[in-house]
């Protein structure tokens, strides 16, 4: 005999998801953010040329947390459609896009690759457009809720790739190696 779960049931179960999907990306976020100092508090990186549309340094932290809950807010809502088909593959691929995500900051301000880390966030636009599709075909909401994601990334990429432009020695403007910023 199958029994179907109330409404009520429903949302508890989507709210237990929430519980740990969102703490837990915006945890991983930050501390992915701390692994190397960024924006004003990096030296490297106030030395790099900018172009004059770059959003103030006020604006990142805001901007990734609110993406970051809602990504985990994406995440537990794939994890809540039970026995949908596609299910599997969604999850896997945010997976993934979230696990390129949480390098770049480490590979850009930590390392100085900029020309690497334009590469990179082309990776990540990349898988994370995969996952979006791959959400919609699960659950349309949970797609909706990465829209925000995928047009600051597509931003982020044109941004990278100007501070790329504007500074084509970027990585040699600190030496690398032993003082490369990185904390542990």
């Amino acid at each position: 005999m199958r029994e179907l779960a109330s409404r009520g049931q429903l949302r508890l179960s989507f709210l237990r998801w929430a519980v740990v999907t969102v703490p837990a990306v915006v945890l991983l976020g930050f501390l992915s953010g701390r692994i190397a100092p960024t924006g004003s508090e990096n030296a490297w990186y106030m030395a790099l040329a900018k172009p004059e549309w770059q959003p103030p340094g006020w604006a990142f932290p805001v901007a990734w947390t609110t993406l970051y809950v809602l990504m985990g807010l994406a995440l537990a809502i794939i994890l809540n459609a039970r026995r949908a088909r596609g299910r599997g593959l969604a999850i896997g691929l945010f997976i993934l896009q979230l696990l390129v995500n949480l390098a770049w900051a480490p590979l850009f301000f930590g390392a100085h690759l900029v020309s690497l880390a334009v590469i990179h966030i082309a990776v990540i636009l990349v898988l994370a457009i995969a996952s979006t599709f791959a959400f919609a075909r699960v659950r349309s909401l949970a797609a909706w809720l990465m829209v925000p994601y995928l047009c600051w990334i597509s931003f982020a990429l044109l941004l990278s790739w100007e501070i790329d432009r504007l500074n084509p020695y970027g990585e040699t403007l600190v030496p690398s190696g032993a003082s490369t910023q990185i904390e542990l």
